[in-house]
């Protein structure tokens, strides 16, 4: 790759990261490109070159988001035990979650207002949900977790993992975790993954 190539992924890595952040903020109707533009550091004539449109970069940002949750799932963990790969996909998404608050507030809101902007993207979220699916029923056939619904395992565990992102303001409220210092992560991943490993009938590993 040479340096303008390496350049020019830098500044649409930047586009994109910026635009996830405004649209998190204020919907796709409440940001417009220049905000996009001078959150990500550089001109609106600059940011022109490169997105025709704030539609086009919201459209843009949703695909990054699907295939980026895909890319962590625990069915892309190595090996077949339940424990532990419920307990890395547990603390790869609440350290992802606290790492990047503005991808699940953008993905958040966009689902909250019915999902408008989502159509081409539904395929790629439900296969990754189907074949996790497959790998949690395979579990339970085999009898090495307890019988449950893996549709609404998977419902629960995005719900726990993204919720210090989505209302973090309440967590550090009522944590009394001051803005600005960090949230206990080892606290919040022991929590979700004892809770999510009893449901499965498992004993979390020391």
């Amino acid at each position: 790759m040479t340096s303008a190539q390496q350049r020019r992924r830098e500044i649409q890595a930047a586009i994109r990261d910026a635009a996830i952040r405004e649209f998190a903020r204020n919907g796709l109707a409440g940001t417009s490109t220049a905000a996009i533009a001078q959150s990500a550091g550089i001109t609106k004539a600059q940011l022109h070159y490169y997105i025709s449109s704030k539609e086009e970069l919201y459209q843009d940002a949703l695909g990054h988001i699907v295939t980026e949750w895909r890319d962590i799932f625990f069915i892309n963990a190595p090996g077949d035990d339940p424990a532990s790969t419920i307990s890395a996909y547990i603390a790869r998404k609440i350290r992802h979650s606290l790492d990047h608050p503005d991808v699940s507030r953008f993905f958040a809101s966009e689902i909250a207002r019915g999902a408008p902007e989502m159509g081409e993207h539904w395929g790629a979220l439900k296969a990754a949900v189907q074949d996790a699916n497959a790998v949690i029923e395979g579990w339970i056939a085999a009898g090495k977790i307890a019988p449950l619904d893996p549709l609404l395992f998977q419902f629960n565990i995005w719900a726990v993992t993204q919720h210090y992102a989505e209302y973090e303001a309440q967590a550090r409220v009522l944590m009394e975790v001051p803005e600005g210092a960090a949230l206990d992560l080892d606290r919040i991943i022991a929590e979700a993954t004892g809770l999510f490993l009893a449901r499965c009938g498992l004993v979390e590993r020391g």
